[in-house]
């Protein structure tokens, strides 16, 4: 391979970076004009999206899913520079769930260059809220309190790979089954919830250790001082994940949720749902009847508010987090790096010597009208699979 001639994400130092075995072998400083590497890209660890639900029309969480169509959509991963990333299978019934799991495992089995970029599943309910706004488009029929049984049988389907849990702590019992969760080695995360206060601290003490696209998937209307938004954002042993497309959360909640939070507990995840990268139009959805709209916002067909996941890549949201919230390049790039990886108690990367050559090269280039956050462009994602 080549060497890469780019800019860090961290110090804007223009760099070399020889690359062998698949393994950073050298980083040096690269002597060259200014105005030649002000035209470098920028570079940086590949990305790590823990919250990704399909691509192109097909969701994982489908009846239809099959291990070929998971190899489909991994391979997508490189447009967007991701590198490694969460499959993430929505509520549904046991048995769509089982089928979903085992093709995702399958995937994994029969390609390494899948096995390589699925860090482990993520299953986003079903145990969670049956309220309208809390359970977003879930579909109300398969939202259900947590079972241990069914979920060990879960785990079976998914050979050992189910690496996060989202849910509510709402349910009797749900304390006792979030540390059984937990004690097996699997992330608990606190999401689409109407729970109270004392139900969201138990869920923390049991061992609950994120909050899901904290701001989303909620009631329209909450109580201005004693709702599930505020416990969890005061909750310092919660990290959240956030949406940043720019249609998830308004600017001014983005800036207030990261500056509580602070940039170390927060991660960028895309919810790129299996309808991102089709046409604007009506679509018949795994869970409902969804609407891509002109400007690109997914919604639940036939209004325009309630949102039915996200269409645009976790790049989108670095760039637009660093306008939002004013955060460097280096804070923003951790959230869709380090800190996703640190949460499932992956080795991150750092561009060091040794490291493994997942990296993403991008741009930030001015917005259109000169206002508003850079666009960003992804040059060329490298890893294992893939090459500059």
């Amino acid at each position: 391979m080549n060497p890469i001639l780019a800019r860090r994400y961290d110090t804007a130092e223009p760099v070399r970076i020889e690359v062998a075995a698949g393994r950073i072998a050298a980083v040096t400083a690269a002597d060259a004009p200014a105005a030649a590497t002000d035209c470098w890209p920028w570079v940086a660890p590949g990305f790590f999206d823990i919250q990704f639900n399909g691509y192109g029309g097909q969701e994982f969480s489908a009846p239809d899913i099959t291990p070929e169509k998971v190899a489909q959509i991994t391979a997508v991963l490189d447009r967007f520079g991701v590198t490694r990333y969460c499959p993430t299978l929505t509520t549904n019934s046991a048995a769509v769930l089982d089928r979903a799991l085992r093709a995702v495992a399958a995937a994994c089995e029969a390609s390494p260059a899948v096995a390589r970029r699925v860090a482990g599943i993520h299953l986003e309910g079903p145990y969670i809220s049956t309220e309208d706004g809390p359970r977003g488009a879930h579909p109300r029929q398969h939202c259900r309190g947590p079972d241990w049984g069914e979920f060990q049988r879960f785990q079976e389907a998914a050979d050992g790979r189910l690496r996060i849990l989202t849910m509510s702590p709402e349910y009797d019992g749900a304390a006792g089954f979030i540390a059984r969760v937990v004690q097996s080695g699997v992330v608990v995360a606190i999401g689409h919830t109407a729970a109270n206060a004392a139900q969201l601290h138990a869920a923390v003490d049991a061992g609950a250790r994120l909050s899901t696209h904290l701001g989303n998937g909620s009631h329209l209307v909450l109580p201005r001082h004693a709702n599930y938004i505020w416990e969890q954002l005061a909750e310092d042993r919660l990290a959240a994940s956030l949406i940043v497309d720019g249609y998830h959360l308004p600017p001014a909640v983005v800036k207030s949720l990261v500056r509580a939070k602070t940039p170390s507990r927060c991660i960028l995840i895309s919810d790129m749902s299996g309808l991102a990268g089709r046409p604007p139009g009506r679509y018949a959805g795994s869970l409902c009847d969804v609407e891509i709209l002109p400007n690109g916002r997914l919604v639940v067909a036939g209004q325009t508010e309630l949102l039915a996941g996200a269409a645009l890549p976790i790049g989108v949201g670095v760039a637009n987090v660093m306008h939002f919230a004013g955060v460097t390049l280096a804070e923003a790039v951790r959230m869709a790096t380090e800190h996703p990886a640190q949460l499932l108690g992956l080795a991150p990367g750092r561009l060091a010597i040794g490291d493994p050559a997942e990296l993403v090269l991008f741009d930030l280039l001015p917005p259109p009208d000169g206002n508003g956050p850079p666009q960003f462009v992804v040059r060329a994602t490298i890893g294992p699979d893939s090459s500059p």
